[in-house]
């Protein structure tokens, strides 16, 4: 049976991209049109989306729909454009004066008008539409609204009367909480008891918490970590409605597309391999080497991270570990993002300390990411934590080793690679801090020594399979129960 399905999403690559949002959001579209459903992907018409590369076509019956906010009017349309290599249309709301701005996400003070608009507008759009979703499919604390805005506006009308809603948290760790004044924003006039009178009481409104509170399915992005969020440690003040909801919490490990992510059709490549033609992956390395400047021998190991450069991505573990392991042992090191400036300010301080052995590329460029998991060895994602992590994913296929801690989706999709049984994908420690990401970059380069064993790993981690054909239907699956249970 085809489902209707209304996906909400801040990003969607490729049009706009941050982080894994975008590729989860664009990807399951994909796979949901493909297997018959009627999905419907809605994400804001950002003015950094190149729409050169994405032809747009302007919706009937959607062209400058006004739209109330609280006191604010908007007026806003939407435009359709198709996912590469898809059927999949995805759907942009366009209001410059919310999204004609330099970046995805600010810190302007309507910020949380931005998304509330955004949510606001994709209902109206349905309803103007004449189109009733089965599933509202909404994701992380931009579109978390969604749920009580059926619940508490909507059900009553025929066209949302069988909706059922998902809230799917990708980064537990960004919330969107507002001041209590947004009140007037939420426009739920004697509905506002739904709001949490603890938190309205100490002055604030959390976004993601009224999403655990009311969406009928509660999703993130592995099983590890749908159980770390509902502990004190990982649940970022949110264990308590998680625990509450739990029965209706599902980690589903994020799928990878592989049509983009893949050495034997990656379309920035100029060679293609797989597992029976490494060789070729060590000529793309010697590639990469000469084109940044390195130099280190294609012999010696390289090892890469491709990262937002944040205090949950563990990067202040290599403070100490990877000076100390570059003085001692044959290791070339290239990182590509940006973030907090203690951390970029470290990796060009490194690359400063090791001409010729350490590049460091400030920003984000998708061609250069893919050389990096296509050339490099080694991986390295040492998270405090991480909720789902695809790079790691991503290296796998590549054939360049994870060197990962044990935390949400990195301990799901891999495995400590153990010499005396040749099975296992990757490095994996546990403890959060130098010592540990020392121990395991150490373990990584004698385990390079020994080519039989690596090649063995390497080979291991290439023929595991996250595909969204797998994934994907973990998601159906939970749609079909909510749909059955109404």
């Amino acid at each position: 049976m085809s489902l209707s399905i209304c996906l909400l999403a801040a990003e969607v690559a490729p049009l706009s991209k941050t982080g894994g949002l975008a590729d989860v959001a664009g990807a399951l579209s994909k796979y949901l049109a493909t297997a018959g459903h009627d999905v419907r992907l809605f994400t804001p018409l950002y003015a950094s989306i190149d729409q050169s590369r994405f032809p747009m076509r302007p919706i009937d019956g959607l062209q400058h729909v006004p739209l109330q906010i609280g006191p604010h009017h908007y007026v806003f349309s939407v435009v359709t454009t198709r996912l590469a290599g898809s059927d999949a249309l995805v759907y942009l709301i366009d209001c410059p004066v919310l999204y004609g701005r330099p970046a995805i996400y600010t810190t302007d003070p309507d910020e949380h008008l931005r998304f509330l608009a955004f949510t606001r507008a994709v209902l109206a759009a349905c309803q103007r539409m004449r189109w009733s979703p089965q599933i509202l499919h909404c994701n992380d604390w931009h579109t978390a609204f969604g749920p009580l805005f059926v619940k508490a506006q909507l059900a009553s009308e025929p066209l949302f009367a069988r909706t059922r809603s998902v809230l799917t948290i990708h980064n537990i760790g960004y919330q969107g909480i507002l001041g209590a004044a947004a009140i007037a924003d939420l426009d739920l006039g004697p509905k506002s008891h739904l709001l949490h009178q603890d938190e309205l009481r100490a002055g604030t409104i959390n976004p993601l918490r009224h999403g655990i509170l009311y969406a009928d399915a509660i999703t993130t992005v592995s099983p590890t970590h749908a159980l770390e969020i509902c502990t004190d440690e990982y649940g970022m003040g949110l264990q308590d409605s998680l625990r509450m909801r739990r029965d209706a919490l599902t980690g589903i490990l994020n799928g990878v597309d592989y049509h983009i992510w893949d050495p034997r059709n990656d379309r920035y490549l100029p060679e293609h391999y797989d597992s029976d033609t490494l060789s070729i992956k060590t000529e793309l390395k010697r590639a990469l080497i000469e084109r940044l400047g390195l130099t280190t021998s294609a012999t010696i190991p390289l090892a890469g991270m491709v990262s937002r450069l944040a205090s949950q991505k563990g990067i202040e573990l290599m403070f100490e570990s990877l000076p100390q392991v570059l003085e001692w042992r044959d290791l070339g090191f290239v990182a590509l993002g940006s973030g907090e400036p203690q951390y970029e300010r470290f990796l060009a301080e490194l690359a400063q300390s090791f001409p010729g052995r350490v590049v460091f590329r400030q920003g984000y460029d998708d061609e250069l990411s893919h050389w990096i998991e296509a050339a490099c060895d080694m991986f390295l994602m040492p998270s405090l934590y991480e909720p789902c992590g695809l790079n790691q994913m991503y290296s796998l296929r590549y054939g360049t080793v994870p060197i990962v801690r044990r935390t949400g989706g990195l301990a799901d999709s891999v495995e400590h690679y153990v010499p005396d049984t040749g099975q296992g994908t990757g490095i994996v420690f546990n403890d959060f801090n130098s010592a540990a990401l020392e121990w395991a970059l150490n373990t990584a380069l004698d385990l390079y020594d020994e080519p039989s064993q690596w090649t063995q790993m390497v080979r291991n981690g290439m023929a595991r399979d996250f595909s969204w054909e797998r994934q994907g239907r973990r998601y159906v699956e939970i749609y079909r129960s909510l749909i059955s249970a109404r």
